[in-house]
Formats: structure tokens, C-alpha cells, sequence
């Protein structure tokens, strides 16, 4: 019964420290290199539309 206590525990703590890590990457800004290339994309599509 102890084991499957200690199991739940680490699950528990895997799981909040999992989504930290998450969450920190989500609040992460996106480099101005991949804007630039978002950006270039956005402008080769429209003009391949026209």
C-alpha cells in the first residue's frame, strides 16, 4: 500500500513539473528570426495567389 502512495506522490510531482516546463515554454517570446521567416512566407503565398 506504501508503494502505491509513493507511486501517486512521484506521478504527482512528474506531472506538476511537466507542466511547468510547459507552461514556462509557452510564455516564451518568439525569435525575431522565425517572425522574419513567418513573415517572408506570408508574402511568398500572396503572391503566389495573385
Amino acid at each position: 500500500m506504501a508503494q502505491n502512495e509513493q507511486k501517486h506522490e512521484l506521478d504527482e510531482q512528474i506531472e506538476e513539473n511537466l507542466r511547468r516546463v510547459y507552461q514556462k515554454t509557452l510564455e516564451e517570446e518568439i525569435p525575431d528570426r522565425f517572425l522574419s521567416l513567418l513573415e517572408k512566407l506570408k508574402e511568398q503565398d500572396a503572391q503566389h495567389d495573385k
